[in-house]
C-alpha cells in the first residue's frame, strides 16, 4: 500500500500544474494565469511500490466560471525513459527527495493500474490517507477479460470534468468519481472510460 507522507513539496503540486496547464490543448484559457484549488481525486497503488499514482482534480477559478480539470499524475524517484514530453516538472519531496512528476496517461504504470481498476483487480484509495479505500469511486465494466490483451478496448481519460451523463453506447465501462466546487458544491462525473476499438 502507498504511504501518504504529511510533508512539503517544493514546488508544490498546484504550482507545478499552474505552470504546465496553459500549454495543454484541452486547457480552456481565461486570459489570466490559472488560479488553482484542489477539488478532489483518488489514488491507486503501484503493486511494485515504486510509482505514486494520483487522479487529481483541480479547479481553475481565474475565469468567470470555475473549470474543473482531471489531472492524473505519477510520481517517480527517477526519470521515465522516453517520456520527456509528458514531464510536468520536478519537485523536492520532504521525505522522498527529488520526484519526477508525469502526466499520468503517458505512464505505463498508471494505465496498467487503471485497466486493473476497470477489471476489479485494483481498489481506489483515498487521496490523502494511507491504506484507506475510497468507496465513493464507482466502476462499471462490461468488456472482455483481460482488458490488457491484444485488441483491448480504447482507454480515454476525461480532462475537463462535467456532470455525469448517460454512458455512450460504445462505452464498455466508466470510472466515476466526485469533486467539490470552490463554493462547496458537490459534483460527480466520468474520470475515465473504455470503448470498443
Amino acid at each position: 500500500m502507498a504511504i501518504i507522507h504529511k510533508t512539503t513539496m517544493s514546488p508544490n503540486k498546484l504550482e507545478l500544474l499552474a505552470a504546465w496547464l496553459p500549454d495543454r490543448p484541452w486547457y480552456l484559457p481565461t486570459g489570466r494565469p490559472p488560479e488553482l484549488v484542489r477539488s478532489g481525486g483518488f489514488r491507486l497503488d503501484d503493486p511494485e511500490g515504486e510509482v505514486g499514482i494520483e487522479f487529481m482534480v483541480v479547479t481553475d477559478t481565474s475565469g468567470g466560471e470555475p473549470t474543473a480539470y482531471h489531472v492524473p499524475l505519477t510520481y517517480r524517484g527517477a526519470p521515465l525513459a522516453g517520456a520527456e514530453a509528458a514531464l510536468v516538472g520536478t519537485t523536492e519531496h520532504g521525505v522522498l527527495g527529488r520526484r519526477w512528476v508525469y502526466d499520468g496517461p503517458h505512464d505505463p504504470v498508471l494505465t496498467a493500474q487503471l485497466l486493473a481498476l476497470f477489471q476489479g483487480r485494483a481498489e481506489p484509495q483515498a487521496q490523502s490517507l494511507s491504506d484507506t479505500p475510497d468507496p465513493s469511486v464507482t466502476v462499471r465494466y462490461e468488456g472482455p477479460q483481460p482488458a490488457g490483451a491484444e485488441g483491448a478496448p480504447a482507454l480515454t481519460v476525461t480532462r475537463v470534468l462535467g456532470e455525469a451523463a448517460a454512458p455512450a453506447t460504445s462505452a464498455l465501462g466508466e470510472v466515476t468519481a466526485g469533486w467539490t466546487g470552490p463554493d462547496g458544491s458537490t459534483h460527480r462525473g466520468v474520470f475515465a472510460s473504455l470503448a470498443a476499438r
